[in-house]
């Protein structure tokens, strides 16, 4: 019988994951409001290792408290942390995955600024209001520039300290590294602002920076778009960066030195193409609770409040997204793969073993990272192992994504349990100290 694809290990440069489907970037506000962790996040996490997943990319962990979007989720600004860190990479490693954390600073992205930074501006590679929110912020100077490359460089050396097997840097979907990337956002006047070399400098330094903490040797993969779609709802805005343009920056990350590219799409989370499906108004109506976050959000929340205005936001959402969900980003990473060496993820939706065995077998990705299907199904891959598709998919009602700004991570489709009873059993199950449940 011939070798399954999905199960053949991928190896790195100082890395091999045992097979080829990743547990993508997708967390709650499972943690404590200092930053520090919980047992909830071991078990959150240890449910994907014991699922058969062949290395987890962590949330989003902040590089800094000023850099975090939302308070509750752990992040790695002091070495205090790294003895938490340590516990949830021995935990997941106990299935035979590997870790790698996120590195992020969410600049002008930042969802709740919580107490630690409501008296500090949101610092950004521009001044311009971000349009979906109107979150305010300042360009950063140069110093502070420099400041945030050292606090990437010294959460990377937290986290090899930790025992962990990589870092992912986070350049996709409107976070800190994107507001430099992309030519839809970045207005500068200066070395980093203009060209796309000058756009990739502030990464660039980022790299060389952590290389310098933790060597040649260590795992370090970039995320980022593969087209921005600045526009998609407002059409009047610059469209931002092309697949051109993201090839010219991976071809620098590889010049660089990075280990992997993990290709997604969207100029903000979070955007009609990341991720697609479906937008659920009645969750927003009532979890939506940055009112006085930015310019925008009051009259957002008025939008999503008011049935008779709901229709105008699907309309306006949905226009932009595409028809395509599972797989919606395979001919962006198809297009950077033809053009560097080292491996390349992708993420978008996906869920379905022929679809996503297509994907590697006609080389337009090496793996694929999953969110919402793992979170539905959190032992998708023993179930692809199997020669089958979850017989409850995923139906990417984005349910989950909305209901973590007030709510437990978890699958709220109602229709995928027999009961409410079953589903919050569930979705509350990282709370308990035995066993999470599936």
């Amino acid at each position: 019988m011939a070798s399954d694809i999905l199960f053949e290990p991928l190896k790195f440069r100082h890395l091999e994951v045992k097979n080829r489907i990743f547990r993508s970037s997708i967390s709650g506000r499972f943690d404590n409001y200092d930053g520090s962790g919980t047992q909830a996040r071991i078990n959150w996490e240890e449910k994907f290792a014991r699922g058969g997943v062949g290395a987890i990319i962590s949330s989003f962990v902040a590089v800094s408290v000023a850099g975090r979007h939302v308070p509750n989720y752990a992040t790695i600004h002091k070495d205090e942390q790294i003895p938490f860190w340590r516990t949830v990479g021995e935990k997941v490693h106990e299935h035979d995955c590997k870790y790698i954390l996120q590195l992020n600073h969410a600049g002008r992205q930042m969802d709740f600024k919580g107490v630690d930074n409501l008296a500090l501006p949101t610092l950004s590679s521009t001044g311009t209001t971000e349009p979906f929110s109107g979150f305010l912020c300042r360009a950063m100077t140069i110093a502070e520039i420099q400041s945030i490359v050292r606090q990437f460089a010294e959460a990377a050396r937290r986290v090899r300290d930790a025992g962990l097997d990589g870092i992912e840097l986070h350049g996709a979907n409107g976070y800190l590294i994107t507001q430099f990337l992309s030519s839809g956002i970045n207005n500068r006047k200066d070395e980093y602002g203009g060209a796309v070399a000058n756009r990739a400098r502030f990464l660039l330094e980022v790299i060389r920076a952590i290389r310098k903490e933790v060597g040649q040797d260590f795992h370090l993969q970039v995320k980022l778009n593969g087209i921005d779609y600045n526009n998609a709802v407002f059409f009047w805005k610059k469209k931002g960066n092309t697949i051109e343009d993201s090839i010219e920056i991976c071809k620098l990350l590889e010049a660089e030195g990075v280990d992997a590219i993990h290709v997604s799409g969207g100029s903000s989370f979070p955007h009609p193409r990341n991720p697609r499906g479906g937008l659920p108004l009645d969750v927003i109506k009532r979890v939506y609770p940055i009112i006085d976050s930015g310019k925008k959000t009051f009259s957002n929340y008025v939008m999503t409040r008011y049935r008779l205005l709901r229709p105008i936001i699907k309309l306006l959402w949905t226009r932009a997204q595409g028809e395509v969900i599972e797989g919606n980003n395979l001919e962006a990473a198809q297009a950077i793969k033809q053009h560097v060496s080292v491996p390349v993820l992708c993420t978008g939706g996906f869920q379905t073993a022929k679809i996503i065995r297509d994907a590697i077998a006609n080389k337009m990705c090496d793996a694929v990272a999953i969110a919402r299907g793992l979170i539905a199904n959190n032992n998708l891959p023993d179930i692809l192992a199997e020669g089958k598709n979850p017989e409850r998919p995923c139906t990417h009602c984005n349910r989950c994504l909305y209901h973590v700004l007030e709510d437990p991570l978890g699958c709220y489709d109602l229709s995928r349990y027999a009961d409410r009873a079953e589903m919050i059993e569930t979705i509350m199950s990282v709370y308990q100290s035995g066993t999470p449940t599936n």
